[in-house]
Parts: C-alpha cells; sequence; structure tokens
C-alpha cells in the first residue's frame, strides 16, 4: 500500500512519524514548499512536534495534493475540519475512485454541519465502504517522545480496518477496531466541546472535585446524544461500549491534558480572554470552537437536551458570562 498525508499540523506529523518508525515510505502533502526544503534539511517540521526527527528517504514530500492523492493507495486526511474543503477543492472526483480514505479529522466541517464521510458521499460520491477513521485517545505530543498511546482504527468491514491498523501497532502505539464509524466521529467532535468546557472551568478557578462531576455528567451526555444518532441512522449494529477509549478515555485525557489545545482555548475564555484573542493566542484550531456551534444546529433535528453543550455554545457565540453560565451547569450536575 501506498499511503499518503494530507496535512503537516501535529497531528499529521505524528501520524507521519508512526507510520515511518514502522519502515513505511510515505507520499506527504505540505502546503508551503519552503516547509518542505527546511524538513529536508533538518528531518523535522519546522512548525510542529520538533523534536520528532524522520528518516527523509521515507518520505515523498509534495506541496500538490493532487499528486498526493494520484500516487497513494491511502489517504490519511489530517487537517482542521475548516479548511477540508479548500484543501481538497483541487482533487478531481474520479481521482479518489478505489482509494481508502482515512480520518484523522476531529471535527464536522462547519460550513455544512457534516461530518467527513458526508461531506465526500456528496462531493465526491466516495462510499463509506472505504472510509476509515484513525482517533485516540491520543496526543502528538506523547506520540513524538514514544510514550505508550492507543489508536482506535474504525471501518464498516473489519478484516480491511485491522489491516490497516497493523501499519501503525508499534511498541509505542495499541491499536484497537470497532465498526462505529459514525458513532466515533461524533465521540471525537463532543470530546472536543466538552474539553473546551472544562477549560473554562479550569480559568474560572472550579476546583478538581468540581470538574470530576462535570466530566461525568459530560460522558453521560455524551452517550445520550450518540445513541440518539444512531437511532436516527438506524443502524442494526450492536450497541457501542461507550465507556471504551475511544468514547470515555478520548473524553478524559481531552479534558484533563495539558496538552490539549481545546482545554488550552477554554481555559482563556474562562480567564476573561475575547474568543478572538483566544485564537490568536493559541495560534492553533480548536476544533470544539466551531464544533459547538455545528452540534447545536445539528441537535435542532434531534431535539435532544444537551445543557452543557448548550452552555459552552452560548458562551462562544451569543456572549454569555462564562461564571454566570457555569451557576447554571452547577444546578444540572449530579
Amino acid at each position: 500500500m501506498q499511503i499518503g498525508i494530507i496535512g503537516s499540523g501535529s497531528w499529521a506529523t505524528a501520524i507521519a512519524k508512526i507510520i515511518t518508525d514502522n519502515g513505511h515510505a510515505i507520499n506527504w502533502w505540505v502546503r508551503q514548499s519552503e516547509n518542505i526544503t527546511y524538513f529536508k534539511k533538518r528531518h523535522h517540521n519546522p512548525h510542529y512536534l520538533r523534536n520528532a526527527f524522520f528518516d527523509t528517504t521515507k518520505i515523498n514530500f509534495s506541496d500538490d495534493v493532487v499528486e498526493v492523492v494520484k500516487h497513494s493507495t491511502i489517504i490519511i486526511m489530517a487537517v482542521p475540519s475548516i479548511h477540508i474543503e479548500s484543501v481538497l477543492q483541487a482533487v478531481p472526483s474520479d481521482l479518489l475512485k478505489e482509494k481508502k480514505v482515512i480520518s484523522a479529522i476531529k471535527g464536522v466541517l462547519p460550513k455544512y454541519n457534516i461530518l467527513l464521510h458526508e461531506f465526500l458521499e456528496q462531493k465526491f460520491e466516495f462510499p463509506i465502504q472505504q472510509y476509515f477513521t484513525l482517533l485516540g485517545p491520543s496526543h502528538a505530543e506523547e506520540v513524538a517522545a514514544e510514550q505508550l498511546s492507543y489508536l482506535t482504527f474504525s471501518g464498516v468491514d473489519t478484516s480491511t480496518t485491522s489491516e490497516i491498523a497493523s501499519y501503525f501497532k508499534s511498541d509505542y502505539i495499541n491499536t484497537i477496531v470497532n465498526n462505529d464509524v459514525v458513532g466515533v466521529q461524533y465521540a471525537a467532535v463532543l470530546k472536543n466541546i466538552y474539553a473546551l468546557g472544562a477549560g473554562i472551568a479550569h480559568g474560572l478557578e472550579y476546583g478538581d472535585n468540581f470538574l470530576s462531576v462535570y466530566i461525568a455528567n459530560c460522558a453521560n451526555e455524551m452517550k445520550v446524544l450518540l445513541s440518539a444518532i444512531k437511532k436516527k441512522e438506524k443502524s442494526d449494529e450492536a450497541p457501542a461500549n461507550y465507556a471504551a477509549s475511544v468514547y470515555l478515555g478520548d473524553l478524559l485525557v481531552t479534558c484533563y491534558s495539558l496538552h490539549s489545545r481545546n482545554r488550552t482555548f477554554g481555559n482563556m475564555i474562562g480567564k476573561g480572554y475575547s474568543v478572538k484573542s483566544a485564537e490568536l493566542e493559541l495560534n492553533m484550531v480548536a476544533e470544539g470552537y466551531n464544533a459547538s456551534k455545528c452540534i447545536t444546529v445539528i441537535n435542532k433535528n434531534l431535539g435532544i437536551e444537551l445543557p452543557i453543550i448548550d452552555a459552552v455554545y452560548k458562551i462562544l457565540w451569543e456572549g454569555h458570562h462564562p461564571a454566570i453560565a457555569f451557576k447554571e451547569i452547577e444546578k444540572i450536575l449530579f
């Protein structure tokens, strides 16, 4: 298999490290040619995970996304969800035929309020049978440091999903396989919103006792929403184990870890930063920001009570004061 990676941020860089450490060559799309020049000379990403060094003889760099797609049989999408449409606009629809796409994206496309597989189906007539997801719980920084991390791969066909997962398993990466393609993507979206809320709570100087109850309620709210989505999809799959690592585990690490950009973003909001100021200070995309609006829109058709997501949405998009909003959250936690 020829593996292509679309994106050059921290998570894309961590994924590239895993694959090349396992001895596999990759085609890697990096948007700016000067970054490619730097990478070839210094053997590390100039902007992200600078302590992760690469054998660049295993990497075919290109700033042309069409070339990377053309020469790859497996394409890993690892750019922020807000940018995916512009990245793929130059790719002819027939070029994706017979390809396998792996989504490492943890967000909803905000322009359409849909997941990546839905976008690919609408714009490229891409079948879900050739679509897979690569999710956590894992932070790019710990992968770069070769600390034991866990990746969950989801796909309709368990055999093919397991084969793809085998390319990633190593001394510092354990792999898990499931077939809840839609559910794991929504779980990744939701945990970013909840982590942003956890950051707001920390910025407001709530302690660990409150945070533990907050996260327990987030896990319950997530389960309610994911169950409603599965029911709407009329899925005949067995009920998912929402206590598993890709659901609860990823929620916990994203809410608690100092590596979490969503938690960091929320912490700034809790301390009084405006959304714009927090974005400029962070200089990275916090997926939970747009996701809170997307899920609020999506939930209008579901009608599920989501008091925590509603509170985060109102803080970020309607200007509600964080302290007042969290006083309301206190009343519903159990």
